[in-house]
């Protein structure tokens, strides 16, 4: 679908130069003298490179939309993670560095993700926002430690540190923020 220069935002993915952009900035400009234009900043969803581009209002350019599927995560095979299409039932694999270390370890098996794709070829991945996990390992609680606000670290079974309240021993379930790393809350 093609748009106006002046109409893009962030959040838009548009197909520019050959490649897929996110916009990540887009600030109007209406000067005193001349048309209107949109000063844009894109990150392109394939290479990660980033593109200032400045549009007018009369350009066009082609905006894409892309589908969201839902997927649950399988198991790993190797060098690549195996998904399955929660609606087809199909399987695809995904390399482990497309997805992203900082990511796979909140991966569990049978867990559902939203894959973005565009013409059939992923382009995104989403996790869940929280994950439940387990403390493998801390240190034990000092008496008295409890009252104050500092946090321990831990070991959780994802392999993943953390930082937990003091009052938290090895075994108990907590509940990770999958963008951040944090500890949230105690799972029920």
């Amino acid at each position: 679908m093609k748009i106006n220069g002046n109409t893009i935002k962030p959040g838009m993915v548009l197909q520019h130069n050959g490649g897929l952009w996110v916009v990540t900035k887009a600030s109007h400009v209406k000067p005193g003298k001349g048309g209107a234009f949109a000063n844009v900043e894109a990150k392109n969803l394939e290479t990660g490179n980033k593109l200032n581009e400045r549009f007018r209002s009369e350009d066009k350019v082609e905006r894409v939309t892309l589908e969201q599927k839902d997927f649950s995560y399988l198991f790993d095979n190797g060098d690549s993670l195996v998904f399955m299409d929660d609606a087809t039932y199909e399987q695809i694999e995904l390399q482990k560095d497309w997805v992203g270390d900082e990511r796979i370890p909140y991966l569990q098996e049978g867990m559902k993700v939203v894959i973005e794709m565009h013409e059939e070829r992923p382009i995104g991945l989403e996790l869940p926002e929280q994950v439940v996990l387990e403390v493998a390992e801390t240190e034990p609680t000092v008496k008295g430690q409890t009252a104050s606000s500092s946090y321990k670290p831990a070991l959780a079974s994802n392999g993943v540190r953390i930082m937990i309240p003091p009052y938290m021993s090895a075994g108990e379930k907590i509940v990770v923020d999958t963008t951040t790393g944090e500890y949230v809350r105690r799972a029920d």
